[in-house]
């Protein structure tokens, strides 16, 4: 079991901020020969993201969703994201090229989705957890003062926003 760092905690971190969710739906459950390498694929991935320092994951978090696995990854600009993704040495273009012959071959058994999320501002708050999420993926810092509310933190400083007229 992993340390409860106890008290409120934030992540600390300059500069931008992707996240970027992808998700794998398993639609046929007993078709374990079409969905289990899809499933297989991307903690290979993830191995060779995290052996190179420069490929611009900061970390990412395993889960389980509603129809299938997910994986919560934190980048440190979309760029590189979009470039491992293209990278034709890498683990992830074949390992796609295998999800579409499969899907070719056995229609709607396994899906494949993402979101990205390229973050001007980011907020986070820990309470009395492990480390975890963006504050593993950057670096963990207690709450100060200032920064005791969700606003502060994301650097308004209480400032109200203005509401769009109409």
């Amino acid at each position: 079991m992993r340390e409860v760092k106890k008290g409120r905690h934030t992540h600390q971190h300059e500069g931008e901020v992707v996240v970027f969710i992808i998700g794998m739906t398993i639609n046929r459950p007993w078709r374990v020969r079409t969905w289990f390498p899809v499933f297989a694929a991307m903690p290979k991935m993830l191995e060779e993201l995290t052996a190179d320092p420069d490929s611009g994951l900061l970390g990412y978090r395993l889960a389980f969703g509603r129809g299938g696995p997910l994986c919560i990854q934190y980048w440190s600009s979309a760029e590189k994201l979009y470039s491992y993704a293209s990278d034709r040495e890498g683990l992830h273009r074949p390992a796609w090229a295998a999800f579409n012959r499969g899907a070719l071959k056995v229609p709607g058994v396994v899906g494949i989705w993402h979101e990205t999320f390229v973050a001007e501002q980011v907020e986070s708050v820990y309470v009395d957890t492990p480390v975890a999420g963006l504050s593993e993926a950057t670096s963990s810092v207690p709450v100060v003062r200032d920064r005791e509310r969700a606003r502060d933190r994301l650097g308004r400083r209480g400032k109200p926003q203005a509401r769009p007229s109409g």
